[in-house]
């Protein structure tokens, strides 16, 4: 009778998976379309053991975790092959048999989640906090050579004030204000010349045509706008069938004029969070070229960069 009865249930479990609707094929290759650097916030809802991946060939190649405290949110490989990265409350520049030769803890109450390569001897550090501050560091000496109060918001909610901050090949800066919800683009002096509503602004970049893109952090969405504040490309939540944008943190534009998507899920349900597409590759008239759904192998999705896009990280030759 035992028996029986656990046949049924074996019986009846089979049926239910086979009832259960197959994964649909997304366009690309997956982890095999590119070669990338990827890194991104809140892997596991945790804080501790964040996890950085570089994949080529299809595969891992090779990856760090990061032990200190803090979700990794931003990085960049050089040229020389060194990843500059953030970690929340600090910054690093790791080599690729994984020593850190160079580091930047942010003070008390303050938090980093930019860490971008201005040449090989400095980095831009966007520190939230009270108040909060674009950073230029010499990594030699650790000296900050400039720094430019930004307003907040709140100057005691550090955590929503910004993520992205980006130099332009003018001089400028751009600053995505997470929580006023605006890029601005402000001179070498920190003099605001330039500014646009953005809601929830994750992140901005200035792209080589002059316009700017700009991610969507908890609305969802990617646009690009020109100097006169218009939108003139733009991608909403539910504009990619079967790919709903969840909250979109970097979006870069490739030299063949597609636009990369992280579509990190970390703000879900737990239950939620690996539906999910974490990469999404768009052509300029929103057709999905690439999408990558892989849980098994990577985190949440906050930044990437593909290896195989022409340039030089360091002298800001990618738009990203």
């Amino acid at each position: 009778m035992r028996i029986r009865t656990v046949h049924v249930l074996l019986v009846l479990a089979l049926a239910i998976v086979r009832a259960q609707p197959p994964e649909p094929i997304l366009p690309g290759r997956g982890l095999a379309q590119h070669p990338f650097l990827y890194c991104g916030e809140w892997q596991g809802r945790s804080l501790e053991q964040q996890v950085m991946y570089l994949v080529r060939d299809g595969k891992v190649a090779w990856s760090y975790t990061n032990t200190r405290r803090g979700e990794l949110g931003d990085c960049t490989m050089l040229s020389n092959g060194n990843i500059v990265f953030s970690r929340q409350f600090g910054a690093s520049e790791i080599t690729p048999d994984k020593k850190i030769v160079w580091d930047y803890d942010g003070p008390q109450g303050t938090e980093i989640h930019t860490a971008y390569p201005m040449g090989m001897d400095k980095v831009l550090i966007m520190q939230n906090g009270d108040p909060a501050k674009l950073l230029f560091i010499r990594k030699a000496t650790n000296q900050v050579e400039k720094e430019i109060v930004l307003p907040t918001r709140d100057p005691h909610s550090v955590h929503g004030q910004f993520r992205r901050a980006r130099p332009t090949q003018a001089g400028t800066f751009l600053a995505a204000h997470m929580d006023l919800g605006k890029v601005v683009e402000y001179s070498a002096e920190g003099k605001e010349i330039w500014s646009v509503p953005a809601p929830s602004a994750w992140s901005a970049v200035r792209l080589k045509n002059g316009n700017t893109l700009i991610g969507g952090n908890q609305v969802g969405y990617v646009r690009e706008v020109n100097p006169k504040g218009e939108t003139v490309w733009e991608i909403g939540k539910n504009d990619l069938p079967g790919i709903p944008l969840f909250t979109v943190q970097e979006v870069s534009r490739l030299a063949n004029g597609n636009t990369l998507i992280n579509n990190w899920s970390g703000g879900l349900a737990p239950e939620l969070v690996q539906t999910g597409v974490q990469l999404i590759e768009v052509t300029p008239d929103k057709k999905v070229v690439w999408a990558l759904k892989d849980w098994k192998t990577l985190g949440p999705a906050s930044a990437t960069q593909l290896l195989d896009e022409p340039g030089v990280p360091e002298k800001g030759e990618l738009q990203r």
